[in-house]
């Protein structure tokens, strides 16, 4: 019987912040639970991102995720939006990594390719291919379904990470 590996995807945002969580046996996925912290619009950004720390903590906590996968930040044309998109997305990092679980990092065009098999796809298009991949998956947002997608992308290039991390410490 294959070990289980527990997996939480994590797509950071300052208002939003979605997380979901899938268990890997081999190679059967099983999807575990999703949801989405909130953050305070009416806050300072500093109790805000104590906000997004506190709710991922909460849910690392309760699941105890072997590994983690969070989304990398997109620049985009508004530089402070990305600068604060940034901040958050550090609190997506350093969650897991106090919990002692290993980080991983995906581009969402690697996540779309894995999900969809395109790099350039639709929400409407991921969602649906979570739906297919984790059939009683439930999500209360676009975030969640997005960190669900996170989640599946890296069950689906762990292996050869591994292998990478195994062949570096031969060396």
């Amino acid at each position: 019987m294959a070990e289980t590996i527990r997996i939480i995807g994590i797509d950071p945002g300052l208002r939003y912040t979605g997380w979901g969580v899938i268990d890997l046996a081999g190679n059967r996925l099983q999807f575990v639970a999703a949801g989405t912290v909130s953050s305070d619009v009416q806050c300072d950004l500093a109790s805000r991102l104590c906000q997004i720390h506190k709710g991922l903590s909460e849910v690392v906590h309760q699941f105890m995720p072997h590994e983690a996968a969070v989304e990398h930040v997109f620049v985009n044309k508004d530089a402070t939006a990305t600068l604060k998109l940034g901040q958050a997305r550090a609190i997506a990092l350093l969650v897991p990594a106090q919990a002692n679980c290993p980080v991983f990092e995906y581009a969402p065009n690697k996540v779309k390719k894995s999900v969809i098999g395109v790099g350039h796809g639709a929400k409407e298009q991921i969602h649906m291919m979570v739906k297919v991949l984790l059939p009683r998956a439930e999500f209360d947002s676009n975030d969640a379904a997005d960190a669900l997608a996170l989640a599946l992308c890296h069950s689906m290039h762990r292996k050869r990470i591994d292998q990478s991390y195994q062949a570096r410490m031969a060396i």
